[in-house]
């Protein structure tokens, strides 16, 4: 055996002699009861130091929990306010604006409190009655899963929002044409009677109780073309079923169905 293996051969014995001497001495010492008091209270605080590292132990693991639920909700959050923003950006032309009035009573709504009794206040009794408006037929917008269902051939390149900007034209001419109709003819300028003459040769028995425009009403009323594409979406709208043609006289009358 080499003389470095010796000597760390009895190196190792010497420690494991003195971590012997040394237990034994500590033995030694647990049997004197001055000092078996002291051991027994260390020993005591050594086990509540055990608890509490196992308590804090739980907690970490609790808060690490914590925090990779919250960077979850956090990116779930992120995310919706995405969808929110790209919603807000790209809202359709073609949708209800709400107005300052309505939103200073939904913002009024929101104020009351559940518990306290709303107050309705009764209005004030007009003299007259207003006179009972006529309601002037529009054409509904189209739906997504109307758009979705139409033929690829028939719509081509066109849009869901370019289709129902048409639709929102054809209404805006309908509106303004039978607004002429139903306005007393004393208050007419010389432009709207012109107009309402029109309106009225153009009308036939097919037409009766019917709202509808020509292609005269779309150039009046709107900056829409009748051009190719516009009789494109006039006839996605055929096929959708909002409106339906009366042809006689020499003009194409577009009814609202």
């Amino acid at each position: 055996m080499a003389s470095s293996d010796l000597e760390q051969l009895c190196s190792y014995i010497s420690e494991k002699i003195g971590n012997v001497k040394r237990m034994l001495s500590l033995r030694s010492c647990g049997q004197e009861p001055t000092l078996k008091t002291m051991l027994d209270k260390i020993g005591d605080e050594i086990i509540v130091v055990n608890e509490l590292l196992n308590k804090l132990e739980s907690e970490i693991q609790y808060q690490e929990q914590t925090n990779h639920s919250l960077k979850e909700l956090c990116e779930s959050l992120e995310e919706d306010y995405e969808d929110v923003e790209h919603l807000k950006e790209n809202i359709p032309p073609h949708l209800p604006q709400i107005t300052v009035s309505q939103n200073q009573n939904l913002a009024n709504v929101s104020d009351l409190d559940p518990e306290e009794p709303v107050k309705v206040e009764e209005p004030a009794p007009t003299k007259k009655p207003p006179k009972e408006q006529r309601s002037i037929k529009e054409m509904p917008f189209i739906t997504s899963d109307e758009f979705n269902g139409i033929p690829a051939y028939m719509k081509s390149r066109l849009t869901y929002c370019q289709i129902n900007d048409v639709v929102k034209e054809i209404n805006k001419a309908v509106v303004s044409k039978y607004k002429i109709l139903h306005q007393p003819k004393k208050s007419m300028s010389s432009v709207a009677r012109n107009l309402y003459h029109r309106f009225i040769d153009e009308e036939t028995k097919d037409t009766k109780g019917q709202y509808f425009i020509v292609e005269a009403d779309i150039k009046e009323f709107t900056a829409l073309k009748a051009d190719k594409r516009f009789h494109v979406i006039l006839n996605i709208l055929r096929h959708c079923r909002r409106l339906s043609e009366i042809r006689g006289g020499g003009l194409t009358r577009y009814v609202i169905t």
